[in-house]
């Protein structure tokens, strides 16, 4: 049984990372912006210089933290849903990998908890492999959130910054990318597994040229941690969430979950749904990758979903 203490600390933990995500990009740019304004523009300018210079970082594997990658927050937002991450195969350190991840949800928080922290115990699961999530290359434009996102290990999803992490001469690289993207977050549906992998094989091609091993991710509880307005295809409203992912990247979602004071109101406190993250390895030989991505990936989705497919993942919910 949680103590009262032990149920606000995760709470704040999830909260935080729910206003990271939705507000610091915003607010670091602002911050900057403001500081020409004032006396202390000098910050600015220093600050405006050293990002010129850093400018190219998270295309050539970012600059991570290990101490910030295990700050004691992020424990207390595992253990608010709980996030739970299972090994279900050896992952030797001699080979690069590619992780598929799906569903992207509203806030990717099963792949970030899992592989941009290491409050799940990734590095002690699989010794020797460096996990990178890879994100928006815009995102990294954004002055001081970039360094933040950047010491969680966080790198840009641009070619570029791919081919450079799978290049390196240390082996053990795991590329974490969320397939489905801005297009899977406006499908997020309570109890649905539902992923978009139409006219996305970019990351099959990745790991073709690297000679990566493809492993493909699954986050069972991900679409469970809020509530989402899911607007038809032919409405105003799924136009313009169409019009802003495809010139911005990343698509509006009407959702809400708890409030932080109350559960029995509304607010942007995710509710504590489990969150229980399962993958399968795939080495296909070229041609199998080339001509049916359903040999490594599309056929692997299934079995996950079709669960429980490892001890440990929760039973799929009714149809």
């Amino acid at each position: 049984m949680k103590t009262l203490k032990k149920q606000w600390l995760e709470a704040v933990g999830a909260y935080q990372f729910v206003l990271t995500f939705l507000f610091m990009g915003l607010s670091s740019f602002l911050l900057v912006f403001s500081l020409l304004f004032t006396s202390l523009w000098s910050f600015s300018v220093l600050y405006l210089a050293w990002l010129f210079l850093d400018w190219d970082t998270p295309n050539r594997g970012g600059r991570r933290s290990k101490w910030i990658r295990n700050w004691t927050i992020w424990k207390y937002l595992r253990d608010y849903y709980p996030v739970k991450l299972v090994k279900t195969v050896e992952l030797p350190s001699d080979r690069n990998y590619v992780f598929g991840s799906h569903p992207h949800g509203i806030m990717c928080i099963g792949t970030s908890c899992n592989f941009s922290t290491e409050s799940t115990g990734f590095s002690e699961k699989f010794p020797g492999l460096r996990s990178s999530v890879v994100a928006l290359d815009g995102l990294f434009h954004l002055p001081i959130y970039r360094d933040y996102l950047m010491s969680l290990g966080m790198c840009s999803v641009s070619r570029q910054s791919l081919d450079f992490i799978l290049s390196q001469p240390r082996r053990g690289q795991a590329v974490v990318i969320i397939i489905g993207g801005a297009q899977e977050s406006m499908y997020s549906l309570s109890g649905e597994h539902r992923v978009f992998l139409q006219n996305r094989k970019g990351f099959v091609r990745l790991a073709l040229r690297h000679g990566a091993s493809l492993v493909p991710v699954y986050s069972f509880g991900e679409n469970d941690v809020y509530k989402i307005k899911v607007f038809a295809t032919d409405s105003w409203q799924y136009l313009c969430q169409s019009f802003i992912k495809k010139y911005l990247g990343f698509a509006p979602c009407v959702f809400w979950g708890r409030g932080f004071f109350s559960a029995n109101s509304w607010g942007l406190l995710p509710f504590p749904a489990p969150i229980t993250t399962v993958g399968e390895s795939s080495s296909p030989g070229k041609k199998a990758i080339i001509s049916c991505v359903g040999t490594s990936h599309l056929i692997c989705l299934p079995s996950l979903c079709s669960g429980p497919p490892h001890p440990g993942a929760p039973e799929p919910p009714p149809h």
